[in-house]
């Protein structure tokens, strides 16, 4: 059935062998089609130790690895991808770079213009929700409009950011986005994330994309 699919994201800090623990039993609940490593406020040398072990699980998992901000850490590591979102010339050098042989991403953009602009650079989705902000219990009301908006009108994938409990993701999905993203509500203390991801696969299966004609 095609409908939206899981996005990962990390912490934005972790401990790299506990984080490689609690994505296998991830990837024990069912389909995840990205994992994102969200590393902001580090360094490519800590970015790229950290992508070297997290990268070869994600990709025995079954999804794409995709590397935050770094270029240099995605590349040496073997990750699928990368996420920039710094710029509109830091994205159009990651698309020179990166494809076709890898993923690119970007999002985060304040304005719909900037978003049509920035896809336009070829890159593999745009991301809707703010990756910085503390998360709330629902989905941002502009994550959720600005999916909307992209999921009726444009081809490039989109991405929907869900709220920090998995009952956000039903929000999310109907926006009719390519993937949806949970960050918060997999990573909380003591959280079955087996059964989270599998709750959240089966949330997803009731919104099916329509066919095409």
């Amino acid at each position: 059935m095609n409908r939206p699919r899981l996005f990962l994201v990390t912490p934005p800090e972790f401990d790299t062998a506990d984080l490689a623990a609690k994505l296998k039993k991830a990837f024990a609940g069912g389909d995840i089609a990205c994992v994102l490593i969200y590393m902001p406020g580090a360094g490519t040398k800590e970015v790229q130790a950290a992508a070297d072990i997290l990268v070869p699980v994600i990709q025995d998992g079954g999804a794409a690895a995709i590397v935050y901000g770094d270029t240099q850490a995605a590349g040496r590591s073997g990750a699928d991808g990368v996420h920039v979102d710094a710029s509109l010339e830091d994205v159009k050098l990651a698309v020179e770079s990166f494809q076709p042989e890898r993923i690119v991403g970007t999002g985060g953009t304040k304005l719909k213009h900037d978003a049509m602009e920035w896809a336009e650079t070829g890159v593999d989705y745009i991301f809707f929700g703010k990756l910085d902000l503390d998360e709330k219990e629902n989905a941002h009301s502009k994550t959720l409009s600005g999916a909307s908006w992209w999921a009726e009108l444009f081809e490039t994938p989109c991405v929907a950011l869900a709220g920090n409990t998995i009952d956000t993701l039903d929000e999310a999905a109907a926006t009719g986005a390519d993937f949806v993203a949970l960050k918060d509500a997999v990573w909380k203390p003591a959280a079955d994330v087996t059964s989270i991801i599998s709750e959240a696969n089966r949330i997803l299966d009731a919104y099916p994309f329509p066919e095409a004609e």
